[in-house]
């Protein structure tokens, strides 16, 4: 019987410096690396691409999975319903107002702010070191992964 021995397998240090809080949510924010604010930090509206090309951040390896939307809606409900609150209790406007009105207004806020809170918690996770690699390089075969 062979006595148990821990995995030899370490996580290696990252080879990019980690930036101050606030600079990392920033630049995550107006859609540019966290790391060094040089590159865009996404490939499309919402998929963040694989590596930075100025650093080569491992980008797409983080998984923000529902952070984003949950954040986003916990900003837009918090100027929505304010709102909505003022213009019953000062208009009493009909339902239908109210729902042509802020309706599409929560709509429109909710795009205008996942993008940039997404960027702004892809920020975070770099500068909390949750890369991704946390797991292991990726098996050989294994589909690569990309940003949730």
């Amino acid at each position: 019987m062979v006595p148990w021995q821990p995995s030899s397998r370490s996580v290696p240090a990252p080879a990019w410096p980690k930036p101050p809080f606030w600079t990392a949510l920033g630049r995550g924010a107006v859609n540019r690396c966290p790391i060094c604010g040089q590159a865009p930090l996404f490939a499309g509206f919402l998929r963040v691409r694989d590596s930075c090309p100025h650093c080569e951040a491992p980008l797409g390896r983080i998984r923000a999975d529902d952070a984003p939307p949950y954040f986003t809606i916990v900003i837009v409900g918090h100027i929505v319903i304010p709102l909505m609150l003022m213009v019953e209790r000062q208009h009493e406007p009909a339902l239908w107002v109210m729902a042509a009105i802020f309706l599409p207004m929560t709509l429109v806020l909710s795009l205008l702010f996942l993008r940039p809170v997404k960027g702004a918690t892809v920020g975070l996770m770099m500068r909390l070191g949750l890369t991704g690699r946390e797991q292991g390089p990726d098996a050989p075969g294994d589909p690569p992964r990309t940003g949730g």
